[in-house]
């Protein structure tokens, strides 16, 4: 009886943290997020309103909503930007050494992946090596040699740069 009671406690303080957060950080005009509880609830009289909302959220808290994600389905969208970039930081790390050599003679096996990695077209990857080879010293500082400032500085004079603009503009 007493673990009932303190179960039951419990799950009413979870929908109440819940529902107050849902009040207190607002939501948007579509509700909480995509997934299984959104294409459930969403349909409701008041979508909009409390109870609707915590049930799209509770539904979503089942697991549905990272399968929903993952799979871009349920009305969830995976267009693997993030993997796309941690693909490159994971990629310039593994190969920093490799990528530092091949930046300062502006060719190479793993630069070329890189440039891949980054999306930039075949024929403009001719101008992404001519660049990194130029900018050396600037992309691989003394005292700042980590692969993430490596990128950042990459990305910034890809940006200056009048063809590989409009690739570092996609990211």
């Amino acid at each position: 009886m007493r673990t009932r009671l303190i179960a039951m406690q419990l799950a009413m303080l979870m929908v109440s943290v819940q529902a107050g957060a849902v009040l207190g950080a607002g939501t948007a005009d579509t509700g909480p997020g995509c997934g299984l509880g959104k294409l459930l609830w969403s349909s409701s009289k008041h979508p909009k309103n409390i109870a609707p909302q915590v049930m799209m959220w509770f539904t979503n808290g089942t697991g549905m909503a990272s399968f929903a994600i993952s799979t871009g389905t349920s009305g969830c969208t995976n267009d693997g930007i993030i993997m796309a970039e941690q693909k490159v930081n994971l990629f310039a790390a593994s190969a920093f050494e490799d990528l530092s050599q091949e930046m300062a003679q502006g060719q190479g096996e793993h630069l070329a992946s890189l440039a891949a990695l980054m999306g930039v077209p075949a024929e403009q990857q001719a101008a992404f090596f001519a660049l990194t080879q130029a900018k050396y010293t600037t992309l691989i500082q003394s005292g700042e040699t980590t692969p993430v400032a490596m990128l950042t500085a990459l990305h910034d004079a890809m940006k200056a740069h009048p063809v590989l603009a409009k690739v570092s503009d996609h990211r």
